[in-house]
């Protein structure tokens, strides 16, 4: 099983495409942490910019709003899970040394302050992209992407 969980992500439109990606790339379920947009907003109402940017695959994938990264990670690590943050961290490995277990959930964090410190501490790895160019890091759907299909074509 693989999960992706989205940490105070702020874009509806991230929120989205990572559902989009989430569907193709086989993610059983998207946890949505903090503020972090849910498909359907605490009223019932469709939210329209994550339905509009998964063409319609926040609809196919389970998904599930969690107010506490810890409270999850324990969760899921109780169950067998292993816990991986992408993030830019001393204690990272990167994604080409990384070799995906058969149940894994991946840590996404917010767009500016990425995933937070405690957060980090609480997961079994901590995984980086390597950046070739002048930028720092990628937008965080485009990431979350890389990182869906990496178990898949390495496997």
């Amino acid at each position: 099983m693989k999960y992706i969980i989205l940490e105070n992500i702020r874009s509806a439109y991230n929120v989205g495409a990572i559902f989009r990606t989430a569907d193709g790339a086989g993610v059983s379920k998207i946890y949505l942490i903090g503020y972090t947009p849910s498909p359907i907003d605490r009223f019932g109402r469709v939210q329209p910019e994550i339905l509009k940017t998964s063409l319609g695959a926040s609809a196919e994938i389970e998904w599930e709003h969690v107010s506490s990264s810890k409270e999850l990670i324990i969760r899921l690590q109780s169950a067998g899970c292993d816990v991986v943050a992408v993030e830019q961290d001393p204690r990272s490995i990167t994604i080409v040394d990384f070799v995906a277990p058969a149940h894994v959930a991946y840590i996404m964090g917010n767009e500016v302050v990425g995933v937070e410190s405690d957060t980090l501490q609480l997961c079994d790895t901590i995984i980086y992209l390597p950046m070739l160019g002048h930028k720092e890091s990628l937008n965080v759907s485009v990431a979350a992407g890389i990182v869906m299909y990496h178990d898949v074509l390495y496997r």
